[in-house]
């Protein structure tokens, strides 16, 4: 979600011209295919093509968390209060096609009524609980709620309480599941020592744990970036993907792991550093903010999401790759 004054900045970018304008696609598929990426030999992902999304086919944009299971199923949540589900389609050497199956709806709070798409219905990130369900983090109102099927009401969860002193738009963009049954739970902007946040150069606070067994971590962005989405691989570390937005070069993202061994002997205020797995000029110049792993043909497959908050010089992206480490993504 735009952080104070991004949206103005994005009005400034799209009447000077920044960015391909997207065109007004008002019929046809929820999304079309894209060609692989060029990346270089050594890359440690390769590019497997992706999706443009139509959001005036799909009902809605501002896509912000993704999740993906071995079934080829593919989640996702709106900071506009909903959610989409859809199988994911891919045709020869696993380039995706299309999506298909699409099925979508708005996210409802503790009562079952739809969550108005402002103050309370801003949902960032999103994760699996083990056995079935979901979790949803919330940015605006700072929470994080547990739901058994995205049809239903959701139950809060217990969070530190540190979360609530997040900024408005700076709580929790990234929730991944980690493969030990723990949750990794890191804020966007909220400084992990009470100085400087993330795009002023400094940590951002983390958690590690479950509700009532909370470690608190701090984590550390590229300089300018920050983090807006992570997930689980089952040899026990993290995907993160980071985001910066600023003038002339508009938006740009970064994939980066976090090692399993960093996450199993993390300690209170442990500071996590990640490794980079796709530069900024790797990936095209949009809102990255979801991430997801999932197990494919005996590969780990990534996938990476643009929200396109719902702007015409913005599209909503789906992007595929595969490890060629041969690592494993958790069971979904």
């Amino acid at each position: 979600m735009n952080r104070p004054g991004r949206r103005g900045l994005l009005a400034v970018a799209a009447l000077g011209g920044l960015g391909a304008c997207a065109a007004l696609r008002l019929g046809g598929a929820p999304a079309t295919p894209l060609p692989p990426l060029d990346l270089p030999p050594d890359s440690p992902l390769k590019s497997r093509g992706g999706l443009r999304l139509n959001r005036h086919v799909i009902g809605f944009g501002g896509l912000s968390g993704l999740h993906v299971d071995e079934a080829l199923r593919l989640t996702a949540i709106s900071d506009l209060g909903r959610w989409l589900q859809a199988g994911l389609r891919l045709g020869p050497e696993g380039r995706p096609v299309a999506l298909e199956a699409l099925e979508t709806g708005r996210l409802a709070g503790e009562l079952p009524i739809p969550l108005p798409r402002s103050v309370d219905g801003d949902a960032e990130s999103l994760a699996p609980r083990p056995g079935g369900g979901w979790l949803v983090g919330f940015e605006r109102r700072h929470r994080v709620c547990a739901y058994d099927t995205l049809r239903e009401a959701c139950r809060p969860i217990a969070m530190p309480p540190a979360l609530r002193f997040a900024p408005n738009n700076g709580g929790l963009e990234s929730l991944a599941l980690l493969a030990d049954g723990r949750w990794l739970a890191i804020t966007e902007a909220l400084p992990a020592t009470g100085g400087a946040g993330a795009e002023d150069g400094g940590d951002v606070r983390a958690w590690l744990g479950e509700p009532g067994q909370w470690l608190p971590l701090a984590y550390r962005p590229t300089p300018g970036f920050v983090p807006t989405g992570a997930c689980g691989l089952a040899d026990g570390g993290a995907l993160v993907v980071e985001r910066r937005f600023g003038l002339p070069q508009g938006f740009q993202g970064r994939l980066l792991r976090l090692p399993a061994a960093a996450l199993a002997t993390a300690r209170a205020e442990t500071v996590l550093e990640a490794e980079t797995l796709l530069p900024e000029t790797a990936l095209p110049g949009e809102n990255w903010e979801g991430v997801a792993s999932f197990r494919h043909a005996g590969q780990t497959w990534v996938a990476l999401l643009a929200d396109d908050n719902e702007l015409f010089f913005q599209e909503g992206l789906l992007l595929l790759f595969t490890l060629r480490d041969g690592g494993a993504a958790p069971g979904a």
